[in-house]
């Protein structure tokens, strides 16, 4: 910021950075929603629609049916174990029935009671087989359970391979959607880091150079910060290969803006000091000078010394004589300091 400027022009120019910054706020605010909102333009990919159909199909219902075949045998013996229970209580009901009818009989030695004991031990050898009919079918049932069991296995091992295989094409088609969202998002940012470039350098010293620099920095953060979340895995080198470009241009230009800069100088202390006093703005020449600086070469002078009137690097005049009252004045100061009289166009130094 200038010093000879006005104090309403430095908050006017406050201002103006104050909109320049709003302005890449709300546009880096727009572009981190559109770029967030890019994967939407591509249907998102479930395992399922890489699943051989026929195949998935056909082991899923093997499955099924093996599941419903393993609910039914669980099940069935879970009735058998309750009939068993039911028979174990009755042929132990039965056994103790039988042996107090036993102690009776053998008290009372009544051979009238043979033919009840045959029937009784036929109840009891009744009661005893169909106990072992159940366990027989309970055993059966274990094996089914076992053999269901390894179809169970052996039909989640095919499924599994299935799934492995579809998992496979669904990484490569996620991966090649990564590669497109993502060129989607280069396709959006790189350019406007391009424009940026292009304003900056065309566009910057005119009246709307807030929204230069607000899109600048908004084109800026929006390649090199909002674009990072979403790179693959070798996404860096886009953004690291930019930006060495970007350097490299930038680079170059300042390098040539820098020697036409010292041969401009070069071409300009060669002219008379009259000429090139008049070319130089008064504000930017107080400013130099208020940094103890020559106004033409910008190189250090030493200002505190009462004789220092002439550059003594270029030669340019830097104080003079008031015309009117003979006091001692910048040649770049419009008005005297001691009695307010304009300045000529052309002063002449202190000899």
């Amino acid at each position: 910021m200038r010093s000879g400027s006005r104090l309403s022009e430095r908050w006017f120019t406050l201002a103006l950075w104050l909109v320049a910054l709003l302005f890449a706020w709300f546009l880096i605010g727009l572009g981190s929603l559109v770029v967030g909102d890019l994967p939407q333009v591509e249907h998102r990919y479930t395992l399922d629609q890489f699943l051989d159909t026929d195949q998935g199909t056909s082991s899923a219902e093997a499955l099924k049916q093996i599941r419903r075949e393993q609910d039914d045998n669980r099940r069935q013996v879970e009735q058998d174990q309750l009939a068993l229970e039911a028979a174990q209580s009755a042929s132990e009901g039965a056994r103790e029935t039988f042996s107090n009818w036993l102690k009776t009989r053998d008290a009372t030695q009544r051979v009238d009671q043979d033919p009840g004991l045959i029937a009784r031990t036929q109840q009891l050898d009744a009661l005893k087989a169909a106990e072992r009919t159940i366990e027989e079918r309970l055993a059966a049932l274990a094996r089914t359970g076992l053999a269901l069991s390894e179809r169970e296995a052996a039909q989640l091992r095919v499924d599994n391979d299935l799934r492995a295989v579809a998992q496979k094409r669904l990484d490569a088609a996620e991966r090649g959607q990564e590669l497109r969202v993502f060129a989607y998002r280069l396709a959006l940012t790189l350019p406007l880091l391009a424009l940026a470039g292009w304003l900056l350098l065309k566009r910057r010293h005119t009246r709307n150079w807030p929204f230069v620099w607000g899109f600048a920095l908004a084109a800026a953060f929006a390649f090199f910060v909002e674009l990072v979340p979403y790179m693959p895995s070798y996404g860096g080198y886009v953004q690291y290969g930019v930006g060495v470009i970007v350097t490299l241009v930038a680079g170059r230009a300042a390098i040539n803006a820098l020697h036409a800069y010292r041969a401009r100088q070069a071409a300009v202390e060669a002219r008379p000091d009259a000429e090139r006093r008049t070319e130089i703005a008064t504000d930017q020449a107080l400013a130099r000078l208020a940094k103890k600086a020559c106004p033409g070469c910008e190189r250090p002078i030493a200002l505190d010394d009462a004789g220092t009137n002439f550059c003594p690097h270029c030669g340019l005049g830097i104080f003079a004589h008031c015309p009117a009252c003979a006091q001692r004045k910048s040649t770049f100061e419009r008005f005297c300091r001691a009695c307010g009289t304009p300045s000529p166009d052309l002063a002449t130094p202190i000899s």
